[in-house]
């Protein structure tokens, strides 16, 4: 959710209805200013008002890196959205060129970008496992087509596809 909070758009990262022993109710919020970036805690009491600010959502395909910056496209219209390093974040782990996300936008503004809770990727160096480890799950390092290192069972080999659970960062099972 974002809401105008001192003049100033901003997106509620967390919040907390509070109801100490002999004090009024409040709700303590986590807000990052969409301007400035930075994150702050307010406290607003039960009789204050909040004005919402729409949030738009769009489907969107990753096509390109242009320096340090990534570059999308609706596919629909085909119109192109350039977004930083930054704002993309941890999801650039997982995205090859095409695969689908969602970016929220406020006035025309990206504020963050959505991968799926699962994508697939091809495994790019899987060390050969040892014989005889397979006495128990025994995990190797693997590197994948983005570049992260995860943990696979020993029977995954280079070139395969795997399923990676992209809020753990886990593998799930193969493609």
């Amino acid at each position: 959710m974002a809401i105008n909070y001192n003049g100033d758009i901003s997106v509620v990262l967390d919040f907390q209805h509070r109801t100490p022993g002999n004090l009024r109710a409040f709700v303590q919020a986590t807000l990052r200013s969409i301007r400035t970036g930075k994150a702050s805690d307010v406290r607003f009491s039960s009789t204050e008002k909040i004005e919402p600010v729409p949030m738009m959502t769009t489907k969107m395909e990753y096509s390109y890196k242009d320096g340090a910056d990534y570059v999308f496209t609706d596919p629909e219209n085909y119109e192109t959205v350039t977004l930083s390093a930054e704002l993309v974040g941890d999801a650039k782990d997982f995205m090859v060129e095409n695969c689908s996300v969602t970016v929220t936008f406020i006035e025309e503004k990206a504020i963050s970008v959505e991968i799926p809770s699962s994508v697939v990727l091809t495994v790019t160096d899987a060390p050969e496992g040892v014989r005889g480890d397979s006495a128990n799950n025994v995990q190797k390092a693997i590197t994948l087509e983005t570049g992260i290192t995860v943990q696979a069972p020993l029977f995954i080999k280079t070139g395969e596809k795997i399923k990676i659970d992209t809020r753990t960062r886990k593998y799930m099972e193969r493609a």
